[in-house]
């Protein structure tokens, strides 16, 4: 009998160790965590997608993409899914405040994890080689792993059951970025773009097919809540303030990425100028990750060139009529309170 119970705690503690290993799901009202939701909604999407028609995925090899609940943000998701086919994935993340509160507000650092799965709605998400390769070749100083700091953040979860959807053997890389200065940004970056450089050499990888690269961020998080209401808070400040986050996308996100214009655009998105500020919470990322990106496609004599594929905001859309699942909303939507988000493409050009 002590044998036996022996044995079942043995086993009840290889599960509980095993299942240690799975990152947890966050937020199970704003993404859809099942395959019956996730077609359910994908197939909701696809009836309002002629807009969509005339993307394309050639030589695509990075995107931003929002992370905002899905009922919201779903028909801006869609048009960047619907043509993203690739092997694995690289995600720059963002360190919201909560979790920045949860772990002491790390600074100048990459958040990476150990766990060895992730859920996703078609069942679990591998973990490409990639990240370890990342946490041995950036110094202590330069990165974090940490599974709580993960755990809680939601902008890299978000991604995930529209990516698998349509890429279900994909792999990822999860990155976290932190407030990083410009200068270290681009420290840091040279050493993460050899490590990626080498990385595509020795499994003979291609850009945009076999890796790809997404950027997680939503736009102006504006209202009484956010203590940013600049404009007002009624329609005329509405259409200020998406027209705000529509000039720069127009000026710093639509054209050929370059040095120059990412140092530009901190000046507009970062918190430390004393403009009208619209408070991206993908502004690190962004910039850290269109950074890399450009720097490794430098390595194949090319450049990258950015295209919006739909802006919208949360007042715009309401709340999307989608049936039979289980989603709902994290957060209120009025004049007084709504967020914007985007998702665009970068392409290699010459």
């Amino acid at each position: 009998m002590k044998v036996t119970n022996f044995l079942i705690l043995f086993f009840l503690s290889l599960t509980f160790t095993y299942s240690q290993g799975v990152r947890p799901i966050r937020d199970r009202v704003g993404f859809c965590w099942t395959k019956h939701e996730i077609k359910e909604v994908v197939s909701f999407l696809e009836k309002d997608s002629s807009e969509y028609k005339n993307l394309s995925a050639e030589n695509l090899i990075a995107a931003i993409s929002p992370h905002d609940d899905y009922l919201y943000a779903g028909r801006v998701y869609y048009p960047l899914y619907k043509i993203l086919r690739t092997k694995e994935v690289v995600i720059f993340g963002v360190t919201h405040g909560t979790v920045r509160r949860a772990v002491n507000d790390p600074k100048g650092v990459l958040i990476s994890d150990n766990f060895s799965s992730w859920q996703g709605p078609l069942g679990d998400v591998k973990i490409s080689p990639l990240r370890e390769r990342i946490k041995e070749g950036l110094n202590p100083d330069e990165i974090l792993i940490s599974n709580k700091a993960h755990t809680i953040e939601h902008s890299i979860e978000a991604l995930i059951p529209f990516l698998q959807y349509f890429n279900p053997e994909v792999k990822i890389t999860p990155v976290m970025v932190t407030n990083i200065g410009f200068d270290k940004m681009e420290k840091v970056s040279d050493k993460l773009v050899d490590i990626i450089s080498k990385y595509i050499r020795d499994n003979k990888l291609v850009l945009g097919k076999d890796i790809f690269f997404l950027i997680s961020n939503d736009a102006n998080h504006y209202g009484k809540d956010f203590d940013n209401a600049p404009f007002g808070l009624d329609r005329e400040g509405h259409e200020k303030a998406t027209l705000r986050d529509r000039e720069i996308i127009k000026n710093y996100i639509e054209k050929k990425i370059d040095k120059d214009d990412l140092f530009k655009l901190t000046k507009e998105i970062w918190p430390d100028n004393d403009k009208v500020i619209p408070l991206w919470c993908g502004r690190y990322p962004i910039v850290f990750g269109l950074m890399t990106v450009s720097k490794i496609a430098k390595g194949y004599g090319k450049n990258i060139y950015g295209k919006l594929f739909k802006y919208s905001d949360s007042r715009s859309e309401w709340v999307l009529p989608i049936k039979n699942t289980n989603l709902g909303t994290t957060a209120p939507v009025s004049y007084e309170h709504w967020c914007g988000f985007f998702s665009a493409g970068f392409y290699l050009t010459k």
